[in-house]
């Protein structure tokens, strides 16, 4: 073992013993909230770490080499031994004095905070909350403290994050009702086209895979606006001639409150998952674990999410 080994990071030994407890890598992505492909580049340094394969293929399963099943034990005492060091021997929200950062959209803002603060003030009175608007992709935020928590639509994390899945939906394009295509049950891709668009640039990625498919075709899309807020989206899409794309359960919100409706593409399906993201440095903290199942909880119980989502 040389310099491989004394690289591995706290992450990467609970990323090895999940591995090697799983012997599974699509499971073990999914323990985790990674992908696949990250874990087997993982597997890949821990193999360099170790001077060992670790984890050896039999027919279509994986079983741990001698080295490997030696590791098990002594990789669950050392974290065992510093989740100790680092946590307190006891917490209680009610004692806890401390400002927690959670990134999200305004929409999230508008449906979560509001009966969210109501119950924190009851649970945990000592507790603040900073709220700012997440922007796709920025996980570097949750690796260097700025933000605690996020709670977004992302497609895949690395490996060193960790996600529980809050639910899923569709993507729909968003008009108002006496637009020209309100009549229609699905969008063609010429009637997609025909009309101006307007993106929302904060919160998770909600249409780069239509330009993507877009521009697979040799086409792209009229893209007349960005703008960083879905209250300010909403008024521009009421008096205009532009389409939006959203995902469904915010759109199917906003046609009770405004005269808009969504319709799906006919050309491309695409779904989300909503996600509470986190990094590894913030996983043992008993603090941290729970203000993310408070969080958790509430965007499960509340309107944030279509019912059966």
């Amino acid at each position: 073992m040389g310099q491989a080994f004394n690289n591995l990071s706290i992450g990467q030994l609970r990323v090895l013993l999940t591995l090697l407890e799983v012997r599974n890598l699509s499971h073990a992505a999914t323990r985790l909230g990674t992908s696949q492909s990250a874990l087997s580049r993982h597997l890949a340094q821990f193999r360099e770490a170790f001077g060992d394969p670790l984890l050896v293929r039999q027919g279509r399963q994986y079983i741990l080499s001698e080295r490997g099943l030696a590791l098990v034990e002594p990789i669950k005492v050392v974290l065992g031994q510093l989740q100790d060091l680092g946590t307190p021997s006891q917490f209680s929200p009610a004692t806890c004095e401390r400002r927690f950062a959670l990134a999200g959209s305004d929409h999230v803002a508008q449906y979560i905070l509001p009966q969210l603060l109501r119950d924190l003030a009851e649970v945990a009175p000592g507790v603040s909350l900073d709220f700012r608007p997440w922007e796709a992709n920025r996980f570097d935020w949750l690796a260097n403290g700025k933000v605690d928590l996020a709670t977004s639509m992302i497609e895949d994390t690395p490996a060193e994050f960790h996600g529980r899945v809050i639910g899923e939906d569709m993507a729909v394009c968003v008009m108002r009702n006496s637009h020209p295509l309100a009549g229609e049950s699905r969008l063609s891709v010429q009637q997609f086209l025909a009309w101006p668009h307007l993106k929302i640039s904060t919160g998770g990625d909600k249409d780069s895979f239509v330009d993507a498919w877009l521009r697979k075709h040799g086409q792209q899309r009229d893209l007349k606006l960005t703008v960083p807020y879905y209250s300010a989206a909403l008024e521009v899409i009421r008096d205009s001639d532009m389409l939006l794309m959203l995902p469904e359960h915010i759109a199917r919100k906003w046609s009770e409150q405004a005269e808009v409706c969504c319709k799906p593409l006919a050309f491309v399906e695409h779904p989300f998952r909503y996600w509470v993201v986190w990094h590894s440095r913030t996983h043992a903290s008993a603090e941290q674990q729970w203000f993310r199942k408070f969080i958790y909880e509430h965007c499960r119980g509340s309107q944030f999410l279509s019912p059966g989502s």
